[in-house]
């Protein structure tokens, strides 16, 4: 494993213990097995080094959710395979989406940089797919964009917003995740039996 990899991989554990504000460079240096120096030799500050852990989570997570929008199967068993491996990642990356909340106040140059980078997700396809099944007759009429905002946060806001989500429900971390677990179904049948003709 190059020493890039170790700096990532501690970088991950670290962030999802005890998030972006919490975590210590000389704590990611600990978990990597790497001096300090090391460290800031590689990423210059904490933010450098999130933001690169964030792209490489980022780059593996937007081929997937393109693959989804652009394969052969119905709109109904997109919106569930997009639920399903979107809270899995979610799931496995914790931090990603908070970070991405704090960067869109303090950092908005990067978000852009996100959201226009070449492997971002392209929903071209759906949109217009959803268009011939409202045509068909398979889907009641709507507006394709606003059936996405609605996937998109219904599926995002709970991890956003987690902490307020457990501190209302007085749920734990345990109780959290496996509300998540439940919503893969529920949030794609929901959305689903709104929108069948």
């Amino acid at each position: 494993m190059t020493t890039e990899e170790k700096i990532f991989n501690a970088a991950r554990i670290v962030f999802q213990k005890k998030g972006f504000a919490g975590a210590r460079m000389q704590e990611i240096a600990d978990e990597a097995g790497i001096n300090k120096a090391m460290l800031h030799y590689c990423f210059k500050n904490k933010q450098q080094l999130f933001q690169a852990v964030f792209m490489k989570a980022f780059s593996q997570l937007a081929p997937q959710i393109n693959t989804i929008f652009n394969s052969e199967k119905t709109v109904f068993e997109k919106i569930h395979q997009f639920t399903q491996e979107y809270i899995d990642f979610v799931i496995q990356n914790p931090f990603l989406p908070q970070f991405i909340i704090q960067e869109m106040n303090n950092n908005p140059e990067f978000v852009m940089s996100i959201l226009n980078h070449e492997n971002r997700p392209h929903p071209a396809v759906l949109i217009t797919q959803i268009e011939q099944e409202i045509q068909q007759g398979i889907i009641k009429p709507l507006d394709p964009k606003q059936l996405l905002l609605n996937i998109f946060s219904m599926t995002v806001f709970p991890f956003a917003a987690q902490t307020m989500v457990k501190g209302i429900l007085r749920i734990n971390d345990s109780e959290f995740n496996q509300m998540m677990e439940e919503r893969k179904t529920i949030i794609a049948q929901d959305i689903i039996n709104s929108i069948k003709k």
